[in-house]
């Protein structure tokens, strides 16, 4: 079944956000800003909640491309073009680099249990561990039966253990207490694209050029097939709720969607060239995603299907990963050299 939202209108202040001596700050809008889309569902109980986005400047050339909050207060962000893993400090707007390697080219990026970054790099074709307080680099390389295997996106399950994503046609896992790695076929072949786990355990990836989320059995290494309602859908990021349901976003319908356990729903983002590229849920159950399409990035509220959508004040922002804590989204804007935050308005 799928559900399109009904199309009120509301307008909000947009905020600008400048770089002022290294530090992004957010000012009053120009005469002229755009004001985000609201669409609200006729079951609406409640007004919606508006935000602010916030940009930060990263060094020319390193194109960030995912994000993880890091303990410490900093967002730690993988830079694909530069192989390197970035930090930025949000009070001042400070940046620094780690290099991984020799042909490292990162993908994701997640903090570990241990509040280490664990990235998946394509380049070094390996899970690769940075250390936060000595910066130490750790790389646990794929089989060598697995080359290639332009590494994605890695989630930690409930025991501990890594799992990882290939495009190339594999999820795998590694224990990083033995450092023990293994690589597994994923139906359908190529696709793996973004992994998460759930509160309940499950373990669960998308597959963007086979259309369909895979639920892994952790103990065979096999993965069930899960297939949302329409056609080609480009299923390409998914991410687990508290009662963990599993939200997709698809890449080639414009659509979320939501599985859980037992049937499938799915809601057309407002406009018509929506592409829905990453989703994310926050500790209250509100679910984010990134409009390639729009340029823009999008709130949904689950409890009264209210989507609110709010442009990037610059073309081609790009947003990839989002990952967030409390109070905060964050995602780095591939195509502007800079990460951007998204916090409550007022």
């Amino acid at each position: 079944m799928r559900l399109g939202a009904l199309g009120l209108v509301a307008a909000f202040a947009v905020a600008d956000c400048r770089p002022i001596d290294g530090v992004v700050v957010g000012t009053a809008p120009p005469g002229n800003a755009a004001t985000p889309i609201v669409t609200v569902a006729a079951s609406a109980t409640r007004a919606p909640v508006d935000f602010v986005m916030q940009e930060y400047p990263v060094t020319r050339g390193q194109g960030p491309h995912d994000v993880a909050p890091a303990r410490d207060g900093g967002v730690w962000y993988t830079a694909q073009l530069s192989g390197e893993l970035g930090w930025l400090d949000p009070r001042f707007g400070v940046v620094k680099a780690i290099k991984l390697g020799a042909g490292s080219a990162p993908h994701g990026v997640i903090v570990g249990p241990d509040g280490a970054a664990w990235v998946t790099d394509g380049g070094l074709n390996a899970i690769v561990r940075v250390d936060p307080s000595t910066n130490e680099v750790k790389r646990f390389p794929l089989p060598a039966d697995r080359p290639n295997a332009s590494l994605n996106t890695a989630t930690f399950d409930r025991d501990g253990t890594l799992w990882f994503t290939g495009q190339n046609g594999i999820f795998g896992r590694l224990d990083p207490r033995s450092g023990a790695i293994a690589a597994f076929d994923a139906p359908r072949g190529p696709g793996p694209y973004g992994i998460a786990s759930c509160p309940d355990g499950n373990v669960y990836y998308a597959s963007l050029a086979g259309s369909y989320v895979g639920r892994i059995d952790r103990e065979t290494g096999g993965a069930a097939v899960l297939v949302p309602p329409t056609p080609g859908q480009g299923a390409r990021r998914v991410w687990c709720d508290s009662k963990s349901r599993v939200w997709v976003s698809e890449w080639n319908s414009g659509e979320l969607a939501r599985y859980d356990g037992n049937s499938w729903k799915e809601w057309k983002l407002p406009g018509d060239r929506a592409m829905a590229y990453a989703v994310y849920v926050d500790d209250a159950d509100v679910v984010w995603v990134t409009d390639w399409g729009a340029n823009s990035l999008v709130r949904f509220d689950p409890a009264t299907e209210t989507f609110v959508v709010r442009s990037h004040p610059s073309p081609n922002a790009d947003v990839r990963q989002l990952l967030g804590r409390h109070g905060e989204v964050w995602g780095a804007m591939s195509g502007q050299d800079k990460l951007v935050v998204a916090r409550p308005a007022g």
